[in-house]
């Protein structure tokens, strides 16, 4: 347990170009709107939550914040992940205990304490097959199928890929815009060598066409960065994947392999952008929360 703890320690830094984005309470207020079929107007209301579990490549959540008794776990992956509940459950459970002991809760009391009702949610876009939408539940991990669990929790997971889920990306500009940032990425960045000249390149893009301006005006040097480092980390695993199964395993092996050598190249590729991010961050007096 403790070197897990350690390694974790050794990956984290600020979160991806997603997360960034969801530090903007207008770009918050809005994705939520989207999701929830709801029309508040004001973006002040929302109450950015602050989480120390949120920069780890181990166990991260992008974005979470509070409005109105309502509380927000919005995570992108670029990799699918089938324990998300689980991750959720971390989540909320956290930060809830923290709740009710700023707000001096009495557990043991008579009176019932209302609790904000939480949303999990994942934006999903890999270049894996996933569905459009998908709800994931953390009682299919348990170790008995039960009919009526007594724990539950329920994430849904939407596909964002250029191909789906279109109406959902028309009323949001900042998941259009997201999407179509990375598909330039992906499309530009032919070569490892061209990687940075291809997210200059989409960013430039995106400033002319008028996707997402004031964000990539305002916060360029950050974008670029993260981005090169979350692009890095999506080729890793996609050579690990290919490796594994051009290798001929049975899908046990391949499973158990994939997963292993997954956390071992981002240990150590995290360990060797960390030393890099430190100092992109000095020079350029990023502020990092």
């Amino acid at each position: 347990m403790a070197k897990n703890k350690k390694n974790r320690g050794n990956r984290e830094f600020k979160s991806d170009v997603f997360s960034m984005l969801m530090e903007d309470k207008s770009y918050a207020l809005e994705v939520f709107n989207v999701l929830n079929k709801s029309n508040y107007d004001n973006p002040e209301e929302i109450v950015i939550i602050k989480s120390d579990h949120g920069i780890s490549l181990s166990i991260r959540n992008d974005a979470s914040f509070m409005i109105d008794g309502n509380v927000s776990y919005y995570e992108h992956q670029s990799t699918y992940s089938i324990n998300m509940p689980l991750r959720c459950l971390i989540y909320y459970a956290n930060d809830i205990e923290k709740y009710v002991d700023f707000n001096e809760k009495d557990l043991y009391g008579t009176k019932e304490i209302a609790l904000p009702a939480p949303h999990f949610v994942v934006f999903y876009n890999g270049i894996g097959k996933r569905p459009e939408i998908e709800t994931m539940k953390l009682s299919t991990s348990f170790c008995h199928e039960t009919e009526n669990p007594e724990l539950e929790v329920i994430c849904t997971a939407y596909n964002i890929n250029p191909d789906y889920n279109k109406e959902l990306k028309e009323k949001s500009r900042v998941l259009y815009g997201y999407t179509i940032f990375v598909e330039k990425v992906r499309r530009y960045a032919t070569t490892r060598e061209k990687l940075e000249e291809a997210i200059k390149r989409a960013i430039d893009e995106c400033i002319e066409e008028n996707i997402l301006k004031e964000f990539f005006l305002k916060r360029r040097k950050e974008v670029e960065k993260m981005t090169t480092i979350d692009c890095r980390f999506e080729t890793r695993e996609k050579l690990i994947k290919r490796d594994a199964y051009e290798d001929g395993f049975d899908n046990g092996v391949k499973s158990e392999l994939i997963n292993t050598e997954r956390e071992k190249t981002r240990a150590d590729a995290a360990e060797q952008e960390v030393e890099k991010l430190k100092k992109i961050i000095k020079e350029n007096n990023i502020k990092i929360d």
